[in-house]
């Protein structure tokens, strides 16, 4: 799938998730809600990052130019070291590594270290680099064309917004973790959620999703799960456009306001 469907995929299971949370009893402070869903639309992006034209390789310019120049090469690496017998031969390491549930898992718990040990600082890293991600995702269509400084500021601003309005006792900073020294352990769930998601529609195309790696099946190790043939699409097809991205708006609606309460 392309990026705006991506990020609204995962805004709308975080917003999910949030209802869950309600329905048995657990309910998410709004701060935990909001976050997560910027947090899981931002990095629903983020395996991407092994694909230059993607909107997170051109999200913060060099920097992630450069990045994914190394993740593009370091997921090709591995592909070729772990494949099976009937894996075929890649000359790209676009949806290998950072398609798979090991990579969310990492990425999930990375942003969780970072959030716990870094302090205030490593919230705001977290924060801003997946806000940015969110507002190029959500937002594609009005910052299209602008330059990413304005995207950069918006999402710095959103970000230690947020991190102060978390940083108070009862909003969120310790929901699902509450021992001491757990504080904003939970933000890495969204993260890993938001990969796995972007996973879950890819699978959805024509060329199917190596989620399942390094789980062999058949003689594959990386073997494109997907829906039955009959069933996908192109990215950016009409499918896509007209009928997944409303779903998605729509499934997002309905999870704000059940996780909210405002349905029961």
């Amino acid at each position: 799938m392309m990026g705006p469907a991506h990020s609204l995929s995962g805004a709308a299971a975080w917003l999910g998730v949030g209802a869950a949370a309600a329905y048995f009893h657990h309910p998410m402070p709004w701060p935990t809600l909001v976050v997560g869903a910027l947090l899981c639309a931002g990095a629903a992006l983020g395996p991407d990052l092994d694909h230059k034209p993607a909107t997170i390789s051109r999200a913060f310019g060099p920097l992630s130019r450069g990045l994914c120049e190394i993740v593009e090469k370091l997921s090709l690496g591995v592909y070729h070291l772990t494949r099976g017998k009937g894996d075929p031969h890649r000359n790209g390491g676009h949806r290998t590594l950072t398609h798979t549930w090991p990579w969310a898992a990492m990425c999930g718990a990375g942003a969780s270290a970072i959030a716990v040990y870094g302090g205030r600082w490593g919230v705001l890293g977290v924060l801003f680099v997946h806000i940015v991600l969110a507002i190029d995702g959500l937002l594609w269509w009005e910052v299209r064309g602008h330059h990413h400084l304005l995207v950069w500021m918006l999402g710095a601003a959103g970000a230690w917004f947020l991190a102060g309005v978390l940083a108070d006792p009862g909003m969120g900073q310790s929901w699902l973790f509450t021992q001491p020294g757990q504080h904003y352990l939970w933000i890495g769930v969204p993260i890993a959620l938001g990969s796995l998601v972007h996973c879950i529609g890819d699978a959805l195309t024509v060329s199917g999703c190596p989620v399942l790696w390094p789980i062999p099946i058949g003689r594959k190790r990386w073997y494109p799960v997907g829906t039955p043939h009959f069933m996908r699409f192109h990215a950016g097809s009409w499918v896509e456009v007209r009928l997944l991205m409303p779903l998605f708006v729509g499934l997002g609606g309905v999870g704000f306001a059940a996780a909210l309460g405002l349905l029961g």
